[in-house]
């Protein structure tokens, strides 16, 4: 039985490279993304099926899962990469700009989860695997809205892990640092000229594969030049005198 892949974002970059590394292992998949051209290119490319949509509505995430349903079935893996840059200026604020970027970059991974946990638990348990970002797990100053999103996602991810495991279904994220993809064009050159290494999206791809099968909750740093390997926190100190409480 062929795996079943949902991915947002799927138009390009990230997720057009996730579409093809799995369909080429032989998952069928359903491509989302608001560049409805973009995504119908990628499904014809890997046998699979396109929806165009805005995945910061809950209506579009329940389109994308009966999509999959009502043509292949099931569905056994989530890739919830759309996200966009921030670019929101504190000083100056766009609230129109600051709802988009916690729109796809939020919005759309809760909404998701919530559309595609009932046909995964029907298809028996599977994988959620977020696109975050290392500014997810530091504290990333060039864009501080878009940090805030990505730890956000992290912060659900970790909190989903043990509950959702119990039903069968693995959450993780990705963690890479800055990728050759449209998301950072504007400042390709910028880090050529600095001698900044950059990941392709398929190191990335390659690293949501893995993710796929990794523990629940786990976080895969994915940079240049290095294997992937899962982020550790810090445990939290207890209250005095009190004992230390488990580190999730």
């Amino acid at each position: 039985m062929s795996t079943v892949a949902l991915i947002t974002g799927a138009a390009s970059g990230i997720g057009a490279a996730v579409a093809r590394r799995l369909s080429a292992g032989g998952a069928r998949c359903v491509l989302v993304d608001l560049d409805g051209e973009g995504a119908e290119r990628v499904a014809k490319e890997t046998g699979g099926v396109a929806l165009a949509a805005d995945v910061s509505t809950e209506e579009a995430n329940r389109a994308a899962v009966e999509l999959a349903e009502r043509r292949f079935g099931r569905l056994d893996v989530v890739h919830l990469n759309a996200g966009v840059v921030a670019g929101v200026d504190l000083g100056a604020f766009d609230a129109a700009r600051y709802r988009t970027a916690m729109g796809v970059n939020v919005d759309g991974v809760v909404f998701g989860v919530v559309a595609a946990l009932p046909l995964l638990r029907r298809s028996g348990g599977g994988a959620i695997v977020v696109t975050s970002s290392l500014a997810g797990l530091v504290g990333y100053d060039g864009d501080p809205v878009y940090t805030m999103t990505k730890h956000a996602v992290v912060g659900l991810v970790r909190a989903l892990a043990v509950p959702l495991a119990a039903e069968g279904v693995r959450v993780s994220a990705v963690c890479p640092g800055f990728t050759d993809t449209p998301l950072v064009a504007g400042a390709r050159e910028t880090f050529v000229n600095a001698g900044f290494p950059l990941l392709t999206a398929e190191d990335v791809a390659a690293a949501v594969e893995s993710a796929c099968y990794a523990d629940p909750g786990t976080l895969l740093i994915v940079q240049p030049g290095r294997q992937p390997v899962p982020y550790r926190y810090a445990g939290v100190p207890g209250p005095a005198g009190g004992e230390r409480p488990p580190t999730p």
